[in-house]
């Protein structure tokens, strides 16, 4: 197997020490707002350098809007946030057209954007609303796009969707259908912090200056790391690995568990890894990079076995 020139081998190393110091800067800028979660910083990092979007779950008050936000800033992205509440409507997140009147008296119709026209969408407890208002972003999600009244409209790129939802066994609350869970590349629960964690952040809340994140990257650069991810070489035998994981879990096959995953691909891709192992200073991915991350990419995903 030949080798890479030399000036080759030279670009890629320069490449990977500037991917590894921008993961590094937008874990720290995280770090300075959001006390401890060092785990759910890193894994909310990989998901949206490899292009995915990430479910949260956790009780209320833990810092889940605040991350997102902070994330946002981090990365110079324009941010929005939408409210999911029983009463919201699919217009009031694509946007809708309204009868318009000129000076002349005219009356024409002009499309009004909705929130979902951002870069960084904050999905607050997107399980308080009802199943239609939910499946207003599945386009978005899936096509980078939304169609209202026939149009097509392209979302500005990088884009990302960054949902909380409560607890399920929670008053007021409606499952995610699979469709849905499926857009998500990562389901993460947010765990409840720890005693020196919940008084630090006591310390930062009640002190006199509040911590606040600093623009690392742009949206340009975000794009050039995501380029970069896929780039990253994967064996022949790590994909196949990854294949295997999706098969040994899926309802048709003779192997599978009783809770299968969907075919939908994305808890075999491999970015994840990548941007893991680009991190930590690995040219490839590996077994352990395919086998790190799919515990959150497969959680959420599970079809249980249909008899007869």
């Amino acid at each position: 197997m030949s080798q890479p020139p030399a000036a080759d081998l030279g670009d890629i190393s320069r490449e990977a020490a500037e991917f590894r110091a921008r993961v590094a800067a937008i874990h720290a800028e995280l770090s300075r707002v959001i006390v401890g979660q060092q785990d759910l910083l890193d894994l909310i990092t990989y998901a949206v350098l490899s292009g995915g979007h990430v479910l949260l779950e956790g009780v209320p008050g833990l810092g889940k809007t605040l991350l997102v936000r902070t994330l946002a800033q981090t990365l110079d992205l324009r941010f929005s946030r939408i409210q999911f509440t029983p009463d919201l409507m699919p217009a009031d997140i694509v946007g809708t057209n309204l009868v318009m009147q000129d000076d002349s008296g005219r009356r024409r119709f002009e499309f009004q954007p909705g929130p979902v026209f951002s870069q960084i969408v904050l999905a607050d407890e997107i399980n308080r609303a009802t199943p239609k208002t939910q499946s207003a972003l599945l386009e978005a999600m899936q096509e980078h796009a939304v169609t209202v009244a026939g149009e097509s409209r392209r979302l500005d790129e990088p884009f990302f969707v960054l949902a909380t939802q409560n607890p399920i066994e929670m008053e007021g609350t409606y499952p995610l259908p699979e469709a849905q869970l499926d857009r998500f590349l990562f389901k993460l629960r947010v765990p409840f912090p720890g005693l020196a964690d919940l008084q630090a952040i006591i310390d930062r809340t009640t002190g006199p200056e509040q911590p606040a994140a600093s623009r690392v990257l742009d949206g340009a650069a975000v794009l050039e790391m995501q380029a970069l991810a896929r780039r990253v070489p994967v064996a022949t035998h790590v994909r196949e690995y990854a294949a295997r994981l999706v098969m040994a879990t899926h309802p048709e096959s003779e192997a599978a568990a009783d809770a299968g995953v969907d075919p939908g691909g994305k808890s075999a891709r491999p970015q994840p890894g990548a941007v893991q192992r680009g991190h930590r200073g690995y040219p490839g991915v590996g077994l352990a990079g395919v086998a790190a991350p799919p515990h959150p990419q497969l959680r959420g995903r599970g079809r249980r076995r249909r008899s007869g």
